[in-house]
């Protein structure tokens, strides 16, 4: 069975998803590929530890850990942190900022409470008035294919700047991401190649073996052993285009 999480909607605007779970077992799973820059907050043994992570472009074998409870913040593509760029945290180079005593980090010389579930959304508020989250308008615009006054080169920049792949990269990673949910919801493996935009069958297992780990035939089966991590309930950005081809949260100290 595939690893699920409960998911709310945010009231910030830089956020895409929050979600949480909980493992029983230390069992491995694929951690697809995601393009988005996220956080996670992990409570082991009593103890939180807050995590930040950039982009995945390829699926890897992961495990979790026994009676761990976990929450996160998956951003919107755009929103990064200056002094932990995405490119930097890509492909499971997570960064655990150093503790500042119980449930708490050190960020930029100051001192953080971890937020909880429900505070969280005052959490990342926080980190925008501090200037220690930021999010560039651009890539939502270059992602919906909308017109810029800016050259391709300038473009592709500051793209790569925010979110740590190219333009090309993050299209591929939401389409693979895409059929497996199609093919998750019973959809076929034609459906969903023309629904994801795919040439063709081969083209399409390729894509999924190397962003997903496995091929539309081992998702569909219902008997594999290999869960897969959390697809969200979200639609990629430019769908279409690649169908057509302080309130309960207070801040420690400022330093």
């Amino acid at each position: 069975m595939d690893l699920i999480c409960d998911e709310r909607p945010s009231d910030s605007p830089l956020v895409e998803t929050i979600w949480r779970s909980q493992s029983d077992q230390a069992n491995p799973f694929i951690s697809i590929a995601d393009g988005r820059f996220s956080m996670v907050i992990t409570k082991y043994r009593e103890k939180l530890t807050f995590t930040v992570r950039g982009p995945e472009t390829k699926a890897t074998p992961a495990i979790g850990l026994t009676c761990a409870e976990y929450f996160g913040i998956r951003f919107r593509p755009g929103v990064f942190m200056p002094a932990l760029p995405p490119k930097m945290l890509m492909d499971r180079n997570d960064q655990n900022p150093p503790e500042a005593g119980r449930n708490a980090f050190w960020l930029d010389g100051s001192v953080w409470q971890i937020p909880n579930y429900e505070n969280v959304d005052i959490f990342v508020d926080w980190l925008a008035r501090e200037g220690l989250l930021v999010y560039d308008p651009l890539v939502k615009t270059v992602l919906n294919g909308e017109p810029t006054d800016l050259s391709i080169r300038s473009v592709q920049r500051r793209f790569l700047q925010a979110t740590g792949i190219t333009q090309n990269s993050f299209h591929q990673i939401e389409r693979a991401r895409y059929a497996t949910m199609l093919l998750k919801q019973g959809f076929s493996i034609q459906d969903a190649i023309y629904y994801a935009g795919y040439f063709d069958q081969s083209h399409m297992t390729r894509s999924m073996k190397y962003f997903i780990g496995l091929t539309p035939s081992q998702i569909l089966d219902q008997g594999r052993e290999a869960p897969l991590s959390f697809l969200y309930k979200t639609i990629p950005f430019a769908k279409v285009k690649i169908n057509q081809k302080e309130d309960n949260y207070e801040k420690i100290s400022h330093i």
